[in-house]
């Protein structure tokens, strides 16, 4: 049996919580350049030994934030696309709501314009799978396999294509200066036209990087 949580492992914990919580509004209104450690210690009422307690320096702390960010996009994402029972809609409906969620101002920020090269791209990019981001894509892509609305000969290796065409599109929005035209959308045309203009961007990631992933036959392209 696990012992007890003592209250200092409580107040430690809290203590952690109340850095990186104002840590990320500063770094979502300013940006990581713009905010000083004294500015979070203060805005979250505690000291700069607390901080450095926690964390290494400022870079750590926005590591941490940034993982706190992403872990909630992942949640954001699952929460909808597993709300639909069909397989494919699930695919579908989760790059929907990836795409969404990069025109959040604060999200945008964190995540996509300032983690990239606070933490550099490799750093940036293992934080990003180690919250389970990659984990949710190969859950949806095997559950379209098992069905059978999804041919992929390795979903191991074509969950690294999809993760990092949405990181690449989540990069084109935050850096445009019009990030609603720069947000693609669905085609008018309802369903069909989605899994449609899905299924072609599936196809042209695996003819770009070898595996075989088409969509199985009955899913007509419009």
């Amino acid at each position: 049996m696990d012992l007890p949580r003592t209250r200092r492992a409580e107040q430690s914990e809290a203590t952690r919580g109340a850095l990186v919580d104002a840590a990320r509004a500063l770094f979502a209104e300013h940006g990581y350049a713009q905010v000083g450690t004294e500015q979070i210690v203060a805005a979250a009422r505690l000291t700069r030994g607390a901080l450095y307690y926690h964390f290494e320096d400022k870079r750590d702390l926005f590591r941490a934030v940034f993982m706190a960010a992403d872990a909630d996009l992942v949640q954001s994402i699952a929460d909808k696309a597993f709300a639909e029972e069909d397989p494919w809609q699930r695919l579908v409906i989760g790059c929907e709501a990836f795409l969404d969620a990069c025109l959040d101002p604060s999200l945008r920020r964190i995540v996509f314009l300032d983690a990239p090269s606070v933490l550099g791209w490799r750093e940036w990019h293992e934080a990003s799978e180690a919250v389970s981001g990659l984990n949710l894509i190969e859950f949806g892509l095997q559950g379209a396999v098992d069905a059978g609305v999804l041919k992929i000969d390795n979903v191991g290796v074509f969950k690294h294509l999809v993760l990092g065409a949405l990181n690449e599109a989540g990069m084109f929005i935050a850096h445009a200066e019009d990030t609603e035209t720069a947000r693609p959308r669905r085609r008018r045309g309802g369903d069909a036209d989605a899994r449609g203009t899905a299924r072609q961007a599936l196809k042209r990631a695996a003819a770009s990087a070898a595996p075989r992933a088409t969509a199985a036959p009955g899913r007509a392209s419009p």
